[in-house]
């Protein structure tokens, strides 16, 4: 049930909203500890298991009739269990959907929906199917296994009182696979371009070390004079073979920071192309497709639209789009009308903003958001396309500049020589 301008939020909301839609809260999640436990028939056992806490930790033991001693918290980076992905979601939501919506009961959902997420995720849905028969709600179940994010607790503890838990899963199964899409446009233009320039570096690399310094060694002995430019190249050539094992201990240094610092390094990528001219379009279409697909599940499981707005919101990571949904938020709450809010979110296109008025002014913004992130979706597809259109004659540009230098340094002496020789 959406908030309407002269509507104010049902009871059974206003109690719930602050403490789960509360876009600072995060879901718990489980991290890896080294434990030391007594067995009952005497001896010790170690091992690594995942938790929540120390105190979970020893409650699992005690399943395992062991009695723990000491635990060790690992690293986050040493985490033995994997969040749910994407697709895992996806899956389980759909499962669950189908199951529910034939009228199986959930802890029997449950068990069919384990098998269908990744092997390394089994246990997480186990311990989820365990508490739901421990009488715990399902909302809570998910927030206290981990993995399932602030907007997806929300939309579950949301269908749970309208009793429509099998429609919330469908519109979060939904949901998920648009993102998918986009994500995995997201992942060919990073990947494309990145192959490309792999295969220049190592080519590059290759005729830096072998080829230059080979015909450039035999040129001299001949008594040739090479120009400058192939001079350069080839004492670069001898100093990277001089010392092979210097530079390769510094590109493994290089990768296993790059590993362990890899979120940051995303972060910080991404972050770059909020503002690169050719890339930027892409990324707005693909935060107004996952905003809309959120909101769209959100507001169907009858959460109110303000509180909605205020979660969605937290998904955007343009700046100034936030900034100003953090503001139409805010001025909703305080009594103003979507319909004249939503027309001053200036970074909002504008056919989306006549869109919304339209279907405020209709009272159907469920469908609205449902269309609205189809349609970016769409316009993802082919932004990307003309993305690509003209990526792949700059990367021909650049394989030339890297590739093209060498063959040039190798072709200057030779054509000197053969300008001697006649």
């Amino acid at each position: 049930m959406l908030v309407g301008p002269d509507q104010s939020p049902s009871p059974c909301f206003r109690t719930e909203t602050p403490s789960v839609l509360d876009p600072m809260s995060r879901a718990s999640t489980n991290s890896s500890f080294f434990y030391l436990a007594n067995k009952p028939g005497g001896g010790k056992a170690m091992g690594v298991k995942a938790a929540r806490s120390e105190r979970a930790l020893a409650a699992t033991l005690r399943r395992d009739k062991q009695v723990l001693s000491r635990a060790w918290k690992l690293p986050g980076w040493l985490n033995t269990e994997k969040d749910l992905s994407l697709k895992d979601h996806a899956e389980f939501d759909a499962q669950l959907a189908q199951l529910l919506d034939r009228g199986v009961p959930l802890t029997e959902a449950l068990e069919v929906a384990a098998s269908v997420v990744g092997s390394e995720n089994e246990g997480r849905i186990e311990r989820l199917r365990a508490l739901v028969a421990q009488g715990t709600s399902f909302a809570d179940a998910c927030k206290q296994v981990g993995s399932f994010d602030t907007v997806t607790i929300a939309v579950y503890r949301a269908a749970e009182k309208t009793g429509d838990l099998a429609g919330a899963c469908e519109q979060l199964a939904n949901s998920a696979r648009r993102r998918l899409e986009v994500a995995g446009k997201a992942a060919t233009l990073m990947i494309y371009p990145a192959i490309v320039l792999t295969i220049a570096l190592i080519a590059g690399a290759f005729m830096l070390t072998i080829v230059i310094p080979m015909i450039g060694n035999s040129l001299l002995k001949s008594g040739l004079d090479l120009p400058w430019f192939t001079q350069m190249l080839l004492t670069a050539g001898m100093f990277m073979r001089e010392n092979i094992l210097v530079i390769g201990g510094v590109v493994l240094i290089g990768v296993v920071c790059a590993f362990l610092w890899r979120s940051d390094m995303m972060k910080f990528f991404v972050r770059v192309t909020r503002f690169a001219p050719l890339i930027r379009d892409v990324v707005m279409e693909q935060e107004l497709t996952r905003f809309f697909s959120i909101m769209g599940s959100m507001t169907r499981s009858g959460i109110p639209l303000g509180d909605a707005i205020r979660v969605s919101s937290q998904v955007i990571g343009h700046p100034k789009l936030r900034k100003d949904l953090s503001r139409l938020q805010q001025r909703l709450v305080e009594g103003g009308l979507f319909r004249s809010l939503v027309e001053k979110v200036e970074t909002l296109p504008l056919s989306t903003r006549k869109l919304l008025i339209a279907a405020d002014a209709a009272g159907d913004l469920e469908t609205a958001f449902d269309a609205l992130a189809r349609d970016h979706a769409q316009s993802v597809d082919k932004k990307t396309a003309r993305l690509m259109a003209v990526l792949e004659p700059l990367l021909i540009v650049i394989l030339f500049a890297i590739v093209g230098t060498m063959i040039l340094a190798i072709m200057l002496p030779m054509l000197n020589l053969s300008s001697a020789i006649q």
